[in-house]
């Protein structure tokens, strides 16, 4: 049964992260869209602007792609690191996840 749930945080996890990279990279894309449909207004300002906009939207694909890999493995090291405290200590991560609770419920009280 532990298996079963140390599984579903990883996919969690891997999930998560590839929803945020899949939407950051339509962001990208629709930017990129809205730059190219500016194309026929060459004035001299606009021009500028579009130009800067297509530079940096090609930095951030680049970095992207480096980075993809590496986002999508620190969140399995997190979730697996969670998934170990909290079977090595399951009163202790019962207790934190307690108290958290009884903290974020205050707060919202107070509200």
């Amino acid at each position: 049964m532990t298996a079963k749930k140390s599984t579903i945080h990883h996919e969690e996890a891997q999930i998560n992260s590839e929803n945020l990279i899949g939407d950051f990279k339509a962001l990208m894309a629709d930017a990129e869209d809205l730059i190219k449909a500016t194309a026929s207004h060459e004035d001299g300002p606009l021009s500028a602007i579009r130009s800067k906009a297509l530079d940096t939207l090609n930095n951030a694909k680049e970095s992207l792609s480096s980075m993809e890999g590496t986002l999508t493995e620190k969140a399995k090291v997190v979730a697996e690191g969670a998934d170990e405290f909290v079977h090595r200590n399951p009163w202790e991560a019962v207790g934190v996840a307690a108290g958290l609770g009884l903290l974020i419920g205050l707060f919202i009280r107070r509200r």
